[in-house]
């Protein structure tokens, strides 16, 4: 799937909070859960790791974007932690900021071929292509945002900001495992987090060491249980 895209169109960074496209109704439908961060932060790693410990216990899919190619869904076809046909790549030919945010059809539409391929779903992992600390998801695609950064980048960049480390659901801090190597100091990265985000929750976590993802896992859990009880108490 491809986004047209104008390139004479400027790359677009609105304020937090505006978002041009309206929420997702609230339906007994699946949860859906937007994956974004810088290139190399470790999405991918952070999908597969979810899809290893979900999978077996929830109904779930996954779109992922590339700006030319189907590279990480690939991956994850080739990892076999998932059913190929779950997977859906779409190429956005265009600023990633673009699919997720501004033009969302694609996304949209990969994930409605997915609900009417494999029928009723209680979980769409939604990965962005690579970005800047200004990437946003659309509530009209997501209800939820992880935003991904890792210890290599410094123990810098919480402080930095942006919206995707201040206003995302859930902020992840991934390979702490390199911490002492990049002499990076995840205490300085813990109060940075906190003094961006205030009470939203900032998870560290190294996929090298834990194949699951266990802590983000257990968020997702939480996540689709309060949605089911959440749908059902409409439906009374």
């Amino acid at each position: 799937m491809l986004v047209d895209h104008d390139e004479t169109v400027p790359h677009t960074h609105p304020e937090p909070g505006v978002d041009p496209h309206p929420p997702l109704p609230v339906l007994d439908r699946a949860v859906r859960v937007g994956i974004g961060g810088p290139v190399g932060s470790g999405k991918t790693a952070l999908v597969a790791a979810l899809c290893r410990a979900l999978s077996t216990e929830l109904r779930l899919a996954v779109v992922t974007n590339d700006i030319y190619t189907t590279e990480d869904a690939d991956f994850l076809k080739r990892a076999g932690v998932l059913d190929p046909q779950r997977i859906m790549a779409v190429e956005t030919g265009c600023c990633p900021h673009t699919a997720i945010r501004d033009d969302i059809s694609a996304n949209l539409d990969a994930v409605e071929e997915l609900e009417q391929r494999l029928g009723p779903l209680d979980l769409v992992l939604v990965e962005s292509g690579g970005d800047n600390l200004t990437a946003t998801f659309s509530k009209g695609l997501i209800d939820q945002q992880i935003f991904v950064v890792d210890v290599a980048g410094g123990d810098k960049v919480p402080r930095k900001g942006g919206p995707g480390v201040t206003a995302s659901d859930l902020l992840v801090i991934n390979k702490t495992d390199l911490a002492p190597l990049v002499g990076a100091d995840l205490s300085v990265m813990d109060r940075d987090a906190r003094a961006r985000r205030g009470d939203l929750p900032t998870i560290f976590l190294s996929i090298a060491q834990d194949k699951q993802a266990t802590p983000v896992a257990d968020w997702i859990r939480h996540l689709v249980a309060h949605s089911r009880g959440h749908a059902h108490a409409l439906a009374r």
